[in-house]
């Protein structure tokens, strides 16, 4: 079975998603690829900018805690 990705629909100044298509959980639920946790990952889509914005931050955070 082969899974077809398809790309985000960004209308104007959406924030995309920051899926790298690397989906692989650790112990706490955060994707090693992106590092949103899963709870984030699937409401992403109903989420504002401001908080998508929020999100991405703590991604960034996350990414230099486990990098250590």
């Amino acid at each position: 079975m082969s899974v077809k990705y398809q790309p985000s629909l960004n209308q104007g100044n959406e924030i995309e998603s920051p899926c790298v298509r690397n989906c692989c959980l650790n112990d706490d639920d955060i994707c090693l690829g992106c590092f949103r946790h899963m709870k984030e990952i699937m409401a992403w889509r109903q989420l504002d900018e401001t908080t998508k914005k929020t999100i991405i931050n703590q991604c960034q955070e996350r990414r230099k805690k486990l990098s250590k």
